[in-house]
């Protein structure tokens, strides 16, 4: 059956109104998944209000968005429509592949200064780097004396910490495939004498222009017995992945200062930090600096490709003198709840992720789009304005998506049922999010924050004809009139600052706007980073200063 204006008229979605009734809108969109797709993923889009797509009864264009754990070949980007949605990009594997990111950045480094890109250790990738790693090795054994340097070999491709081991004594070095060497950070941050990392979420809505949020809730991730450097084949002690971890017998002890299991939110650590009179800012701006330029080393040879964004995880390890490492990128990034921390923030992220891309998206595409033409799925009403969108957008612009979506209609569908009724955040539509763009203010051992009921908006005028609007492409887009935080721009205008959970961290002033809408133009941008950065690092200075 086709996503015809009869099955529009028997479909019809409903929003709810400052009082609580239901009124028909727009038909609801329809998301796409296959075996791989994370179960929050589906349930949260349904909680929102979408379908699921089934390709028994409905067209084979008739989807908004596909989202997937594996990439999609050049054809699928290339025939994508102009109401549909990717969750990947092209060409974005050359950060998540470990020895790819280690050659990028290693050529960044050379390119534009070894110290701008010394957040990643020294690392070696086998079997081509062999005779330098040796070289390198025996270097540093003769600086060292009689103390011992540790290393860690990790394999390229794999994930959740498969394969990986640390040694200190090179006859210990053991790899029959591509794996990466690096310097082992033997002196991380403890938190109760355990070893952590954080995963950072962020999300490039796109390359051309250059537009990179990141999200400001994640997740640390302990390792659950203590850091010993006396024994480096306990990987509960020097991993951290919870694939591991919670494997472990002291994964449901009560640790020292962690508590049970292995994972905090990270406004959990920063509220740590700060008890300890950590910069938690300063650290966050550091990541950031991070991020940028770790998405820089790929960005100018990425594939052009329309209506697609990629969510990324990069792992970083924290230093006892608050320096950010960069471990890796993770492609797909688990979205498994096995956990209250991974309840708090992924099931946040899946929906600050659906604002970012669509909503926002849909502000700057509204006035972009010409008549309903074949009356395919996304097209604009039959009565709209010329260059809009008629209603809909109007209604999009002033309510979040779900409030134009139905619960009511919904509530007998047994795939609703199964999805919304595992989340704690299914039983009242007002409680789908909780923004984290508030100060932390949670003690260290404070649990995740409750949630917060949104307020009740106006009711929107209702829509001349229940038709499935586009899904735009990602914010930032051309077009439109312009906004954002540096004023009117030709021919382009600046992205949302801000987006439920995410800040925008690229571009981040009218210079680096600039250097990214006509090409990228690295040189100028990483100039524009260095002033930045040692602006920041002039204002630490003066504020140290002043406490002395």
């Amino acid at each position: 059956m086709s996503l015809n204006e009869g099955d529009a008229q028997t479909r019809l979605p409903c929003r709810r109104a400052a009082d609580g009734t239901a009124r028909a809108g727009l038909r609801p969109l329809v998301f796409r998944v296959d075996d791989s797709t994370p179960q929050v993923v589906q349930s949260v889009l349904l909680e929102r209000g979408w379908d699921k797509f089934d390709h028994r009864e409905q067209d084979v264009e008739g989807w908004n968005l596909y989202w997937r754990t594996s990439s999609f070949r050049m054809a699928e980007h290339i025939n994508v429509k102009p109401w549909q949605q990717l969750n990947h990009h092209p060409g974005t594997t050359r950060l998540t592949r470990k020895d790819r990111l280690a050659r990028q950045l290693k050529h960044m480094g050379r390119m534009y200064g070894s110290l701008l890109y010394e957040f990643i250790p020294p690392t070696f990738v086998m079997p081509g780097d062999y005779c330098q790693f040796v070289a390198e090795y025996f270097k540093e054994k003769q600086a060292l004396g009689t103390k011992p340097g540790y290393w860690i070999c990790k394999p390229a491709e794999l994930s959740r910490g498969r394969g990986i081991t640390v040694f200190s004594d090179i006859k210990d070095l053991i790899f029959d495939d591509t794996y990466v060497v690096q310097k082992y950070i033997c002196n991380p941050l403890l938190v109760g004498r355990y070893k952590c990392d954080l995963r950072i979420y962020v999300c490039i809505t796109g390359f051309k222009p250059l537009t990179i949020y990141m999200y400001q809730e994640g997740l640390v991730r302990f390792a659950t017995e203590k850091f010993d450097l006396r024994h480096l084949q306990n990987s509960y002690a020097h991993l951290t992945n919870s694939s591991i971890n919670k494997s472990g017998a002291s994964y449901e002890k009560v640790k020292e200062v962690v508590g049970r299991g292995c994972k905090w939110t990270l406004s959990r650590l920063f509220s740590y930090l700060r008890g300890w009179g950590a910069d938690d800012q300063l650290l966050r701006q550091k990541i950031r600096h991070l991020v940028t330029l770790t998405v820089l080393a790929i960005a100018p040879s990425v594939p052009i490709a329309a209506n697609c964004f990629e969510l990324l995880g990069f792992d970083i390890l924290i230093d006892d003198n608050l320096k950010p490492w960069l471990l890796e990128v993770n492609y797909s990034p688990a979205l498994s709840l096995d956990c209250s921390a991974d309840v708090s923030v992924k099931r946040k992220l899946i929906h600050d992720t659906i604002e970012l891309i669509y909503l926002h998206g849909l502000r700057n595409d509204r006035n972009e789009h010409g008549d309903a033409a074949d009356g395919r799925p996304g097209d604009p009403p039959a009565d709209a304005a010329p260059g809009g969108l008629g209603d809909a957008p109007d209604l999009l612009s002033r309510e979040p998506l779900l409030h134009l979506t139905g619960h009511a209609l919904n509530k007998d569908k047994p795939d609703v049922k199964k999805a919304v009724g595992t989340s704690p955040e299914s039983k009242c539509p007002s409680q789908r999010r909780d923004t984290v763009t508030r100060k932390d203010t949670l003690p260290a051992t404070a649990e995740p924050p409750s949630k917060r009921q949104l307020k009740d908006r106006p009711a929107p005028r209702r829509a001349s004809t229940p038709r499935l609007p586009r899904l735009p492409s990602p914010v930032g887009r051309s077009g439109g009139a312009p906004r954002g935080p540096w004023g009117p721009a030709a021919g382009s205008e600046a992205p949302d600052p801000h987006a439920g959970g995410f800040v925008l961290i690229f571009p981040f002033n009218e210079a680096t706007f600039g250097a990214s809408r006509n090409g990228l133009n690295v040189k100028r941008i990483i100039q524009e980073l260095q002033k930045l950065m040692n602006k920041q690092c002039s204002q630490v200075a003066e504020k140290k200063t002043k406490i002395r």
